[in-house]
Order: C-alpha cells, then sequence, then structure tokens
C-alpha cells in the first residue's frame, strides 16, 4: 500500500509540477491511521530523497540555478527545524486546520500557474542585494512551512523564482528542488528526534513516488494542461476544505474530553 500512495502522489507532482505531499499526507491519514503530526514528519523525509532525484535529473539538463539554491537553502535550513517543532507542539486538530488551509492555498497557486511567466515579465526582476534579501526571505518563509506541513516548499520557492528573480519555471522547479534537500531534510530529521516520523513505509512511499513522478512528467505533456490544474485544483480544495471540517469535528471532541476530565477535580 505505501508504494501506491507514493505512486499517486508522484504521479500528481509529476503531472501539475508540484510536490506530491499535498496528496501524501491525506492518504497516509486515510489508509494507515497515522495521525497528522506522522504523517506530516513521514512525507517530509519521503520528498527529501524524491527532491535529491528530481534535482540530479534537473541539473543534468542544465536548469538549475545553484547560486538562487544555495540562497534559498541557506535560509530553509534555519527555519525547517523551527516549522516541525511548531507543527509537533499544535494540537492535532490545529495542524489538521492549518493543513486544510494551506492545500486550499496551493490549489489557488496552482490555478495561477499560466499566469506567473506572464506577470514576471511584466515586472522588474529583483538583482543584486535585492535578489539575494528576496531569496532569502522566500527560503525562510518555504523552509518553516515545509517543517510544519510536511511538504518540499516547492510552492512558495518556485512562484518565488518566477515572479522575484525572472526564472522560467523549468529552471524555477530545478533550483527549488535543490534547495528543498538541505532544508527538508532538516524538517525531517527534527520531525524524527520527535518520533513523527514512521520509518518502515519509507521503503515502498520513496520508489512509488520516483516513479509516479517520471511517469507524471511525461504523461503531463500529452494531456489538456487547463483540464489538469482544473481537476487538481479541485480535488485539492475538496481535500483541503474535508481536513477543514475534520479538526473541527476533533476540535470539540479535544474540548469535550477535557470538559468530562476537569470535571471530577472540581467535585473534589
Amino acid at each position: 500500500m505505501s508504494f501506491l500512495i507514493g505512486l499517486f502522489s508522484g504521479l500528481f507532482g509529476g503531472l501539475v509540477g508540484l510536490g506530491g505531499g499535498v496528496i501524501m499526507i491525506p492518504l497516509m491519514v486515510a489508509f494507515f491511521k497515522f495521525d497528522q503530526h506522522q504523517a506530516h514528519g513521514t512525507s517530509l523525509m519521503a520528498l527529501v530523497f524524491t527532491g535529491l532525484s528530481g534535482a540530479i535529473t534537473y541539473y543534468l539538463k542544465g536548469s538549475v540555478d545553484i547560486l538562487a539554491a544555495a540562497l534559498l537553502a541557506a535560509a530553509a535550513i534555519f527555519t525547517a527545524r523551527f516549522g516541525a517543532v511548531y507543527a509537533n507542539a499544535l494540537p492535532e486538530w490545529k495542524l489538521k486546520r492549518a493543513f486544510g488551509y494551506f492545500v486550499i492555498f496551493v490549489s489557488l497557486l496552482l490555478l495561477s500557474k499560466p499566469y506567473l511567466s506572464h506577470l514576471a515579465v511584466l515586472s522588474h526582476p529583483a538583482a543584486g542585494w535585492s535578489k539575494i534579501a528576496a531569496l532569502l526571505a522566500s527560503g525562510a518563509v518555504a523552509g518553516f512551512l515545509s517543517g510544519m506541513m510536511g511538504v518540499g516548499g516547492g510552492s512558495i520557492m518556485v512562484p518565488a523564482l518566477v515572479l522575484m528573480v525572472g526564472h522560467s519555471q523549468y529552471t524555477a522547479q530545478g533550483s527549488s528542488l535543490l534547495a528543498m534537500v538541505p532544508g527538508g531534510s532538516v524538517g525531517a530529521y527534527t520531525h524524527w528526534r520527535l518520533g513523527n516520523v514512521v520509518l518502515r513505509v519509507l521503503t515502498g512511499l520513496v520508489p512509488g513516488i520516483l516513479i509516479g513522478t517520471y511517469f507524471g512528467g511525461n504523461l503531463a505533456h500529452l494531456l489538456s494542461e487547463a483540464n489538469l490544474r482544473l481537476i487538481f485544483a479541485a480535488v485539492l480544495i475538496w481535500l483541503g476544505l474535508r481536513d477543514i471540517r475534520s479538526a473541527a469535528k476533533k476540535r470539540l471532541l479535544a474540548e469535550a474530553r477535557a470538559k468530562a476530565e476537569e470535571e471530577p477535580q472540581l467535585a473534589k
């Protein structure tokens, strides 16, 4: 089952150019009965391996900006740990709710993807110190969200590279994959130290993601990109709303349990 989840997540990521964490996490919660913290930590650990593979592929094709990736990674390394620690400190219902909102945000980015390059042409790409500051700020935000949400951070890095630096979509994706490896590794290690990584499923997840990403990337050229974006954005919005509703139910249960535990103490 872990291989199939990895395969489907990788296929999704390859088709729409996003990391598979937004699909992998809900699937692990549904089929493995992981709690939200375990799903986030395990997803991030798997994505580090697949990100490295993807970065090598893009690099061999000359589509990686090493300097930009290094600046993104330098900031992400420092913030990924805080994101993982923050996620671990949140009650499960709060983390699930935050993930639901994040998935909806990613779906909106997915819908706006065709307009990113157009916006970059209209704007003036950052240069010099402003470019460095933009990359460090983007890396810091992406690193924190990567550690917290269990995703690669590409949903933040890619738009930043396209809009603020003026990279092509392909170079932006390759650079973000390389940048997420060190930052994601720190976040994954922190989750592992906190007990949020289930190592036994990685042997199936990682190969599944690698194979799925390969076929998804090739299949994307055979299908209508506009239709793909609409379909997957709709799926992501549905998943996000479902998590938000589920989080509300978990919150009510948590409050009811807390109230039940307080009543005997008050009676004393």
